[in-house]
């Protein structure tokens, strides 16, 4: 499982992003031959704190092997595609995880 956590540039229209997301993003990814699934999550708070969250958006991506998914995301069909998200994302932070 890989977890993207970022927040939008400054100046970025957020439901401009989350229109990209909604309608490229989430359907270009999870119809991957590497991906289980992938979902897009926006932050609304902090649990039991009046804090800001430190980031805007999660990215959720189950996938099924690591070699797998980087052949399928660094084809140029792919990096076309995903090249908008470096337009809208902040230095985003790929967290890779493995289950307990």
């Amino acid at each position: 499982r890989i977890i993207c956590l970022f927040n939008l540039k400054p100046g970025v229209d957020p439901a401009a992003y989350e229109a990209w997301a909604r309608g490229t993003d989430l359907p270009a990814v999870n119809a991957l031959a590497s991906v289980r699934g992938f979902t897009v999550h926006c932050a609304t708070g902090l649990f039991g704190s009046d804090a800001p969250p430190p980031y805007d958006y999660v990215e959720v991506i189950d996938i099924h092997g690591m070699d797998d998914f980087v052949a399928d995301v660094t084809t140029p069909e792919f990096q076309a595609m995903a090249a908008p998200f470096q337009q809208f994302a902040d230095n985003p932070v790929f967290l890779l995880t493995r289950d307990l």
